[in-house]
């Protein structure tokens, strides 16, 4: 197990970080970076709310720990950062209306009933996915114009492990989403 230093250190002040290359520059070439595609939920008490990320990454197994990035200008993010738990809900390329509803501005996305339901500790969970995972928000990290939430992952439900085994997993690349499939294993 590798040991972290007891506290994490500022290496160049944001202030200090002026010779960056152009947002548009810096957009154009994530477009070209595929990622797959989840979407969290959270309710930090005055109604759940949702979004779609691309972001999602594991950094550890030992404990489980998962990172994602909130952007400050989603209208969700408020919710994300005063909520103490999340649910992180893994997609195949058949859960694509739930990812698009995620990524929708400004719209209800629990106006369904009948398209999620809430766990017994709180937390709004949706029943159209393979996998969710319940975390803990242990830490959050200011980057930029975003915030990098790290989750530690308590509970998890893969209904049916087969299915999901044999998913076809959704991408977002270049602007659009994608599904993964033999055809594309090299």
């Amino acid at each position: 197990m590798i040991t972290a230093p007891s506290r994490l250190e500022t290496l160049v002040p944001p202030a200090q970080l002026r010779d960056s290359i152009d947002v548009d520059t810096f957009k154009s070439a994530f477009r070209m970076h595929p990622a797959g595609v989840s979407v969290i939920a959270a309710d930090a008490g005055n109604g759940p709310a949702a979004m779609t990320i691309s972001s999602l990454t594991s950094v550890s197994t030992e404990p489980p720990l998962v990172t994602f990035s909130l952007s400050a200008l989603s209208w969700s993010t408020p919710v994300f950062l005063e909520a103490d738990t999340v649910v992180v809900h893994l997609l195949g390329s058949e859960h694509l209306r739930l990812a698009q509803l995620g990524a929708t501005g400004r719209v209800d996305r629990f106006a369904d009933k009948s398209a999620w339901t809430r766990l017994p500790t709180g937390e709004p969970v949706f029943k159209e996915t393979y996998a969710w995972l319940r975390g803990h928000i242990v830490n959050r990290l200011e980057a930029g114009n975003s915030v990098i939430c790290v989750a530690h992952i308590v509970q998890a439900s893969v209904p049916d492990a087969a299915a999901a085994e044999t998913s076809v997993p959704l991408v977002y690349h270049g602007r659009t989403w994608h599904q993964l499939g033999t055809h594309s294993a090299i």
